[in-house]
Order: structure tokens, then sequence, then C-alpha cells
């Protein structure tokens, strides 16, 4: 018998633009519709509580936590039919193989993550992952300084704008990062 068709969809936006809650209500209809579903996130992380994947409204769901996208394909069980990757920027670059062998196994592929670093410049990871997926999701969120759509996330170093320069990776939530508009989104170059 030939192997079942995957797919692959991609959850992208900027920082509050509803990308957990998405994948999360994705996987609940998949549960629903009694597909088994695992779903991971990485160690890098450390915002939400062990082994579970969770929106900034309180919904969540459990979740294996792995160190490396390699790990994945050592928790995907034939039997799984979808499977959930949460803030896939922060997986190794051999995530995007490993999602492809997913697909090309059969297996239903929900990803979600930043689209953008802080910078506004793609993550090498989700760029790949957008460009091989058969559906896409673009989130925005509200410009906290104007209120238009905004699709990028600014990270902010004592309440300023921080540098180009700073670290890609800095994990956290409100208290380093905001939602802004292109108009509104600054990165200095000092």
């Amino acid at each position: 018998m030939p192997t079942p068709a995957g797919s692959l969809d991609v959850i992208a936006g900027c920082m509050s633009s509803g990308k957990s809650e998405e994948l999360i209500r994705r996987l609940r209809r998949a549960t629903i519709a009694r597909l088994p579903v695992v779903v991971f996130n990485s160690m890098i992380d450390t915002r939400t509580p062990p082994m579970k994947v969770q929106s900034k409204d309180g919904r969540e769901i459990d979740a294996i936590t792995v160190k490396d996208s390699g790990e994945i394909l050592q928790h995907v069980q034939e039997t799984h039919r979808v499977v959930g990757i949460e803030e896939a920027q922060f997986f190794d670059p051999a995530i995007v193989d490993v999602v492809q062998a997913l697909v090309h196994g059969g297996k239903q592929v929900i990803v979600a993550g930043l689209d953008t670093d802080f910078r506004g410049e793609p993550f090498p990871v989700m760029a790949q992952l957008l460009a091989v997926a058969d559906h896409v999701s673009k989130l925005s969120a509200v410009c906290v300084k104007c209120g238009a759509a905004a699709t990028r996330t600014q990270r902010l170093i004592r309440m300023q704008p921080a540098p180009y320069d700073a670290p890609i990776i800095l994990v956290g939530g409100d208290e380093f990062y905001e939602a802004r508009c292109r108009g509104c989104h600054d990165v200095p170059r000092y």
C-alpha cells in the first residue's frame, strides 16, 4: 500500500499574534476527530511549564520537550497522524529535514513560529518551512504604539528599542518584546 500523503501547515507571525493559540486550536480539533496527535517544543523555550505548549490566554496542550530536532523522530510513532511543533525558530537547521521526513511519511505536520527576528529579518528555518509548506497562516497582532496591524516583533532593552547588533535569540515575553507595525518598528544601528 502507498503511504498516505502528508502535509505541512505553517502558522507564522510576530509576537502576540496568536500563533500558539492557533496551534493548540488545530491540535485540539485533530484530537476531537480521534486522530493520534503528538506535540513538541524546544528546551530553549523556558516561558511555559515543562512538557506543555501554552498560549498567552492560558490554553495549553501536553507536549514533549526536546533539546534538538533529531529527538522529534525518536518520539513520533507510526500511529501518530498529526505532529505539532511549537516555536520552530528555536530549533536547529535540521528541523526542515525532520519536518520533510514526517510529511513524506504521511504525517500532517503543523508548525508554529516567528517568521522574523527582532530586526525584521527572516529566521532561516522558518523561511525554509514557509517555502515548502502546503498551507501558510500569517497572523498579525495589534501595534502597541499606534493600533495598526502589527507584523514585527520589537525587542526592548530598558524600554528602548534594542540595537541591530543585539543577540538574535533572547527568550522572553512582554518584558522584552512588543508587537509593532512596520512604521513603528525601530532597530537602531549604532
